[in-house]
């Protein structure tokens, strides 16, 4: 193992621990990549965040089979193919975050998208934080409408699930799904009052997206 590897591997841990600490994966929830060579670096399934080391770390191959190194027992997340399609399709995403933080979690129970209601839905992609159709957990058909729901987005709400997103780094795809936390938490402060959002039109957001390009490194 490169030091570079264990640095990545002490990353994926840090981000892991730090979206645990925030009440986004409760009871080993959620799971943490990202990209390292011909496959990824993915968090292992079963493991307390806080208990992880360096050596926990799966290596998913560019086939999705755990490298051969991989400690006897030692499992990766359930999770592993939505990863491995999300490497796949889009080049830029270098680390992906799939968290069950409990507000973006509510709306996805409802299965119910977040809406320009913010200009800050931008960061996400596009006009609005999709909400893919519903699909058992850690199966190939989730992988697959999560990628229809991604189709130009960086986040999505994935149904009766959680979040994922995607970003050049790890800080920026677990920054970004903190803020689709902060928005549902916003969204479902307005709905939960009996308000109706204003919702930003199509001009509008194409102009706030054009403004973001480039916008960070993340």
């Amino acid at each position: 193992m490169t030091h570079d590897e264990t640095a990545l591997r002490q990353q994926i841990i840090a981000t892991a621990q730090d979206l645990n600490n925030r009440g986004f994966c409760p009871s080993k929830s959620g799971n943490v990549s990202a990209r390292l060579k011909d496959g990824f670096l993915v968090t292992p399934s079963g493991i307390q965040y806080d208990a992880l080391t360096p050596d926990d770390i799966v290596l998913i191959d560019a086939q999705g089979h755990p490298a051969a190194s991989t400690r006897e027992g030692l499992r990766p997340s359930s999770e592993w193919r939505f990863h491995q399609a999300i490497y796949q399709t889009y080049a830029e995403a270098q680390a992906i975050a799939h968290t069950h933080s409990p507000m973006a979690t509510a709306l996805s129970c409802a299965r119910k998208p977040i809406p320009a209601f913010h200009y800050m839905i931008a960061l996400a992609g596009g006009a609005d934080i999709r909400c893919a159709d519903y699909a058992t957990f850690g199966t190939e058909a989730l992988a697959q409408t999560m990628l229809k729901a991604l189709d130009g987005r960086k986040a999505v709400l994935l149904a009766n699930h959680g979040v994922v997103a995607y970003g050049k780094t790890l800080l920026g795809a677990a920054t970004l799904a903190i803020e689709v936390e902060n928005l549902a938490r916003q969204y479902l402060a307005l709905l939960g009052a009996g308000l109706e959002p204003v919702i930003l039109d199509e001009d509008e957001m194409v102009r706030v997206q054009k403004s973001f390009a480039g916008y960070g490194k993340a």
